[in-house]
């Protein structure tokens, strides 16, 4: 046997536990996005309470940062999505 079949075999044999992985890779993203969200949501209200005249700029600063944790957490979600279906 060549070593492409043995490693075609061992990929075939895996491909549960992959998917199984990809699934709990997909919550653990997800997560670990809402937890940040959740920090950047309490920490704006801290500061907002804390120094009211600046709440424009750190609603604005808020807004960005959150979106960016979305964006990661999409991408990684993404990429466990095409794990379990290809």
């Amino acid at each position: 046997m060549s070593l492409s079949t043995i490693l075609l075999q061992a990929a075939v044999d895996l491909s549960p536990y992959a998917k199984m992985g990809a699934g709990i890779g997909a919550g653990i993203a997800a997560i670990g996005a809402g937890m940040g969200i959740g920090q950047i949501g309490r920490g704006a209200v801290e500061g907002i309470a804390r120094q009211p005249e600046a709440a424009d700029d750190i609603r604005s600063n808020m807004i960005v940062s959150a979106a960016l944790i979305e964006g990661v957490a999409f991408f990684a979600i993404v990429v466990c999505l095409l794990i379990v279906f290809l």
